[in-house]
Formats: structure tokens, sequence, C-alpha cells
């Protein structure tokens, strides 16, 4: 096998979104097929690349996905790879872009075993709504938007969280309700194609809508979303990611700012973007024939 698409036990088939990469990858002489990422069976030796996609529950047993990890990048290529899946699958990477002067959506930090007054801390900071989520997780897992009258039910989420994990706080941009948060899909480092989402706080995929629609990246964001990954790589110490996928929404005063800059297992929204499939299809070529 040329390309292995790592997922996990719940998608043995791929996600829906990355189903049409077998293909594409067949009509450039690649064969691909879906891959277990722990599943004991698999040889990743055999595969020349190992593409990860959708282990969608690595945030339950972080640290044996961060050992696969190890283990499937001493064995084969794979992509992105290890070094920029340990940077990026933390949130706190986040605060190392602000850190770095960054358009970042402002973002508290809070070790496991934390106490926090979430009441006290957010009138302090002036923060109508917030948003309270671990620092590892995917598909919004035990993530809560808490508004006024909710803080007593996100004091008892976040101590319940934050006696096992670590856990992220930051403001609820109100532009996710309205102009929507903007994905930009970057492959092999260039601009590919752009989504708006459909607010979870509207129902979103859970109400049976598309997770996002097409749209034309806006010029400030393309700008923001090349200085984000341009600095992510010389942070985090890495060279240009195969696929990433940079997540934005406008505050206040309008400015693009940073929700989470996805390098390690996001949605490309490949069925939404022909092109960006063949982009993503080329891409992998390219790098399979420069590494012979």
């Amino acid at each position: 096998m040329d390309v292995a698409l790592v997922t996990s036990a719940a998608l043995p088939d791929l996600d829906p979104d990355d189903r049409p990469l077998v293909d594409a990858l067949a009509a450039r002489g690649l064969a691909a097929a879906p891959a277990v990422w722990d599943d004991p069976g698999v040889d990743w030796g055999a595969t020349r690349l190992a593409l990860v996609r959708s282990p969608w529950d690595y945030y339950r047993r972080f640290a044996e996905f961060r050992a696969w990890a190890r283990r499937v990048a001493a064995a084969t290529r794979l992509e992105n790879p290890r070094a920029v899946l340990e940077w990026n699958l933390d949130k706190r990477y986040l605060l190392e872009l602000a850190a770095a002067g960054l358009p970042v959506v402002p973002t508290l930090h809070l070790e496991r075993g934390a106490r926090f007054d979430l009441a006290a801390r957010l009138a302090e900071l002036g923060w109508r709504r917030a948003v309270v989520k671990p620092a590892v997780s995917a598909d919004s897992w035990e993530t809560l938007v808490l508004g006024a009258g909710e803080l007593d039910a996100g004091q008892r989420h976040l101590d319940r969280l934050l006696a096992e994990r670590a856990m992220l706080v930051q403001p609820f941009l109100e532009s996710v309700e309205t102009t929507g948060e903007r994905c930009l899909v970057f492959l092999d480092g260039a601009y590919s194609h752009a989504v708006r989402k459909n607010a979870l706080t509207r129902g979103g995929r859970w109400a049976g809508l598309p997770e996002g629609a097409s749209v034309e990246a806006e010029p400030d964001e393309l700008a923001a979303a090349r200085e984000l990954l341009a600095s992510a790589g010389r942070i985090g110490g890495f060279e240009r990611p195969l696929y990433a996928r940079v997540d934005l929404a406008r505050d206040a005063d309008g400015r693009p700012l940073l929700m989470e800059l996805e390098l390690a297992e996001p949605t490309l929204f490949l069925t939404t973007s022909a092109a960006g499939l063949a982009r993503l299809a080329d891409a992998i070529a390219r790098r399979l024939a420069d590494s012979g």
C-alpha cells in the first residue's frame, strides 16, 4: 500500500469527507486504504506514507496516541510529521502564538488540578459569554459555551474536568453566530479553499446542517492565516506541513483572530472543493516522488 489513511475504529471506512481521496490517489497510480491507528494488525512499515485523517478518539488516550505517532514515524513517512502533531494536538500552542504577537483569541490555560473562580474572572475580564474546553480534545468534546446565567453550571463543568486534565477558557466571539467562523485550508503550503462553518451554538452539523459552506476568503483573513502558519513553523520548529486548516473569527473590532490552527487531523472539506481534493492528491504524489 502506498498511502494508509489513518482513522479510528468508529470510522473504519473513513469520514465521508476523506473517502474521495482513495479514488483521487488511485488516479495518480497510488494505492490507498483506511487503517485504524490502534489496530495491532496494521504493519505501518509496509506503507510508504501514513496520512493522519480521522483518529478522532485520540484525545481519550493521548499518551497512547503520542507513542503510536513515534512508532509510526520511525517505521514510515508520517504526515503531518510527528513534530507537527505533538506541537499542535495540545491547544496550549495558542499561548505560544499569542506571546509572539499574533492575532489569537484571548486564551486562559488552566493546568490540571488548578482552582479557578469562573464568574469572578469573567467579570474581571469583561467577557459576557465564554467558551470552556479541554486543552486536548476533538469534535467539540466537553466544550461549553456559557452565558451570564450559566456560570454555575460552567463552574461545575470546569471543576470536574480540571481534576483530570488541563482546560482553556476563552471569550465567545459573537461573529461565530453572525458572519461566521471561517476555515481556510492550505495544502503543501499554498492556500486552497475556504468554508464558512455553521455555528454549533445554532445547531450546526448536530442539527443536520452541512458542517460548512464554500466561501471566498477575505484578503485580511488570508493575510492573517499566512502569517499564523509561517510563525507556527518557526515557533514549533517544523517545515511546511502537507495540510493545514486555519480557523478564524472576527472580534468586536472586525479583526480576524485565530480560533484554532488545525495541523493534525482536521476535516479539509474535500467534498466541497474538487480543486482542493486534486491539490491534496497531487501534493501527496509529489512528496512520495521526492522521497523515492
